[in-house]
C-alpha cells in the first residue's frame, strides 16, 4: 500500500523557462500594407477626378466670359494637390492659356497666371498677371486703328517694330526706314522712334528734319495707343517687347477682376 509520504512525486514544470507560443506577426503587416495601398489608390482617383472636375468648371467658365466658341482650346493647370485647395476655399496658383483668343477688342495668345484664387464667396485673389503675344497681322489689326500710321509696311525685327512710311520729296515718294522701340507708358502702348534709314543708309532724326521739313514729323514721332478701350478695366500694360516674330504684352491683372464687374467691363482712354 501506498502511502503519502512514500506516493513518488512529479517535479513541477520549468514555467520559467517554458517557450511562449509564437504569434504569427506578418500578417498584420500584410493587412495595413494591403489597406494602405488601397488608401493611396483611392486618394489619387479621387485626386484625378477632383482635377478633371474643376479644369472643365474653369474652362466654361472661360468660355462664357469670353464669350469664346465651344471648341476654343483652353489649357488650365493647377499647382498642387486639388482637394486640400477645395477644402481650404482657394487655388494657391491658376494658370490659364489658350491660343488666338479675343481679349476685349484685341485678339492673340493669351496665358493668365493667378494666386490665391478664391473659389467661393466675393474675396479677391492676391494678384494676377497676364501675357498676350500678338503676331505681326494680329499687330497690324491694333496698330489700323492708329490715325496716320502706316500700317501696311509695319513688320516686327527683334527687338524693335518697323515701318517703311514714304515722304514726298519735289513730287517724289521717299520711303523711310524707322525702327520703333516699343515700351508701356500709364497702360498704353507706345512707339518711339529709334533709328531712321533712309536710301539704305541710317540717318539722324535732324537729317530728316532738315530735308523733309514739316512732313518729317509723321515720322519721327511717337505712336502712343490707349490700350484700355480694348479690355477689361482690371487689366493694365504693364511692359511690352518684341520676342521673336510676336509683340508680347504684359499686364498687371487686379486681384478684384474676379467678382466686380466693373473691373470685368472695358475700360475707356480720356
Amino acid at each position: 500500500m501506498t502511502t503519502r509520504d512514500t506516493q513518488p512525486t512529479e517535479p513541477l514544470p520549468d514555467w520559467e523557462h517554458a517557450e511562449a507560443p509564437k504569434r504569427r506577426i506578418w500578417p498584420w503587416f500584410v493587412a495595413f500594407g494591403i489597406v494602405l495601398v488601397l488608401a493611396v489608390v483611392a486618394w489619387f482617383a479621387a485626386e484625378a477626378i477632383a482635377r478633371q472636375i474643376v479644369t472643365n468648371v474653369i474652362t466654361d467658365e472661360v468660355k462664357t466670359e469670353l464669350s469664346l466658341p465651344d471648341d476654343q482650346q483652353i489649357e488650365v493647370e493647377i499647382d498642387g494637390a486639388v482637394i486640400p485647395q477645395l477644402i481650404g476655399g482657394s487655388f494657391g496658383q491658376l494658370t490659364i492659356s489658350s491660343d488666338d483668343v479675343a481679349v476685349g477688342d484685341l485678339e492673340g495668345d493669351v496665358t493668365v497666371v493667378a494666386h490665391d484664387v478664391p473659389i467661393r464667396g466675393d474675396a479677391e485673389m492676391s494678384g494676377a498677371t497676364g501675357v498676350v503675344a500678338l503676331d505681326q497681322e494680329q499687330l497690324r489689326t491694333l496698330m489700323s486703328r492708329v490715325e496716320g500710321f502706316p500700317v501696311d509696311t509695319l513688320a516686327l525685327d527683334a527687338p524693335n517694330v518697323t515701318m517703311t512710311p514714304e515722304l514726298q520729296l519735289f513730287g517724289v515718294s521717299v520711303p523711310i526706314g524707322v525702327a520703333l522701340t516699343p515700351s508701356a507708358d500709364e497702360g498704353d502702348l507706345v512707339l518711339t522712334p529709334a533709328s531712321l534709314q533712309l536710301g539704305g543708309a541710317e540717318v539722324s532724326a535732324a537729317t530728316v528734319r532738315d530735308q523733309f521739313g514739316v512732313i518729317a514729323e509723321a515720322v519721327l514721332q511717337d505712336w502712343r495707343v490707349c490700350i484700355a478701350q480694348y479690355i477689361p478695366a482690371g487689366l493694365t500694360l504693364a511692359g511690352v517687347e518684341v520676342d521673336g516674330d510676336e509683340l508680347v504684352a504684359t499686364f498687371d491683372v487686379a486681384g478684384g477682376i474676379v467678382s466686380d464687374p466693373a473691373l470685368q467691363a472695358n475700360g475707356t482712354c480720356e
